[in-house]
């Protein structure tokens, strides 16, 4: 039966979702119960009868009105589905669900009658933007600090130090200390989980261990015992330790320092590839200008997608929510994998329920994210011409490397994507107010922290 002779009408629901009622003819409700009459006896074996020329009143018997009426009503929905948006021209985006579920329709379903059903499903929303111009947005600022260089040469002149025997001083700053230690818990005097070690080497840093561990162990000799009082921070990584004090028993059992490079024109080659140390201390400062002018230019295209955010109007469908979801799980699994870890043995089902809810609110603030820039394109009809796109997959395809394998079709649309967010992006850098954010006032600072 064409799809044209049935009657179907629409509405919207909540969260982008389309209910569509169906209602079906007699004479097709009819057809469907025959066909899997016809079906059902293809496929069923009795014995005294060839397979496929079992007699209709012996198949209703031997099966029973019930599970013919159920095949035929399955096939039924899914055909009308097919028909009904097809005849409505509709792309829903996930499979559909009827409404009142399939046992309540069963028992209304009589072969031969007219019968309406409604299926819901999610469809593409449609997003809206209050305003695209004039907004207001709030950036932090990243300036390039040149102390950082400094920084970076004395991490380098560690990377490249030698360690050597230390056995006559006592442990100062900047040592390595190889202790052997226990520790309990002040209060209930109970051993510390992962609170012992009998050698273990020490950066004598502040900072590496929990405060008061660090500073008991400088000024020991090599032999010395020390009984170190400690306390565990607010926020330490175990619920169970946070804030509680500690006494650790420490031996210092050896002491090793570093002895660094000299800062000159043979540690600017050994550690950068650098003929001078001038050379090696302009290629970081350059580095670092350029890295400050990516991460200020990423803090102000995010204050202006979020500003863009907040005059976005749209409903996530439900299903388009679950596929970030799982766009973000298979992110990190492969970040897991690039790490070497054995994704299909540490990802249970367990772990991907938990990992699924928890990226929810990330998966949705994405999706508002890319439906803002979408409505944002659409509604001052910024696009990539031809011309532009052409040019520069010219660009790109220069610096790939020949025998480089790469779908023609996918390459030219993440270059499309690419050309039109930075379109999008100048666009709101000219139709926006960008301001940069105040730093806390020193009082200010103080006032927090007294109240924390």
């Amino acid at each position: 039966m064409s799809a044209a002779a049935l009657k179907v009408s629409t509405e919207t629901r909540p969260s982008s979702r389309l209910a569509v009622t169906v209602t079906i003819p007699g004479e097709r409700s009819k057809a469907s119960y025959e066909d899997a009459i016809n079906s059902l006896s293809r496929s069923i074996n009795l014995p005294g009868f060839r397979k496929g020329k079992v007699p209709r009143t012996v198949v209703v018997q031997q099966l029973g009105s019930l599970r013919i009426r159920a095949t035929a009503l399955e096939s039924l929905v899914d055909s009308v589905w097919r028909d009904a948006i097809k005849q409505e021209t509709l792309e829903p985006i996930s499979q559909p669900e009827l409404s009142g579920g399939f046992d309540g329709l069963l028992e209304s379903f009589k072969p031969g009658e007219d019968f309406t059903l409604t299926l819901e499903a999610d469809v593409a929303p449609t997003p809206k933007l209050n305003s695209t111009k004039g907004l207001k947005a709030e950036y932090e600022v990243v300036a390039y600090d040149p102390s950082r260089v400094d920084s970076m040469l004395e991490d380098s002149r560690k990377q490249l130090a030698t360690v050597v025997p230390v056995d006559d001083r006592a442990a100062k700053e900047g040592d390595i200390a190889v202790v052997g230690f226990k520790g309990t818990y002040s209060d209930d005097g109970s051993a510390i989980e992962g609170g012992s070690a009998d050698s273990m080497d020490v950066d004598l840093e502040p900072g590496r261990m929990i405060p008061g561990f660090i500073e008991g162990v400088i000024g020991m000799s090599i032999g010395d015992n020390r009984s170190v009082d400690c306390q565990f921070p607010d926020d330490y990584s175990k619920e169970d330790a946070r804030g509680r004090k500690a006494s650790f028993d420490i031996e210092l059992k050896d002491l090793k320092t570093r002895e660094l490079p000299e800062l000159n024109d043979d540690f600017a080659k050994q550690a950068g590839e650098k003929d001078t140390l001038a050379e090696l201390r302009s290629d970081l400062e350059e580095r670092l200008k350029q890295d400050a002018e990516r991460r200020q230019t990423s803090n102000r295209r995010d204050a202006l997608v979020t500003a863009l955010v907040e005059q976005l109007e749209v409903e996530l469908p439900e299903a388009l929510i679950q596929q970030e979801c799982r766009n973000l799980l298979e992110q990190t699994a492969a970040q897991f994998a690039q790490q070497g870890m054995d994704v299909k043995s540490l990802f249970t089902p367990e772990l991907v329920r938990s990992l699924m809810e928890n990226s929810r609110s990330e998966a949705e603030e994405r999706l508002r994210r890319s439906f803002a820039l979408t409505a944002l394109a659409e509604t001052e009809t910024i696009q990539v011409e031809d011309s532009e796109l052409d040019a520069k997959l010219d660009e790109v395809k220069k610096e790939l490397s020949s025998d480089t394998k790469i779908d023609p079709d996918r390459l030219r649309q993440a270059v499309m994507d690419d050309l039109l967010q930075e379109k999008l992006m100048g666009w709101l850098e000219d139709n926006s107010t960008l301001t940069e954010k105040k730093a806390a006032s020193d009082d200010s600072k103080k006032a927090k922290n007294s109240e924390d």
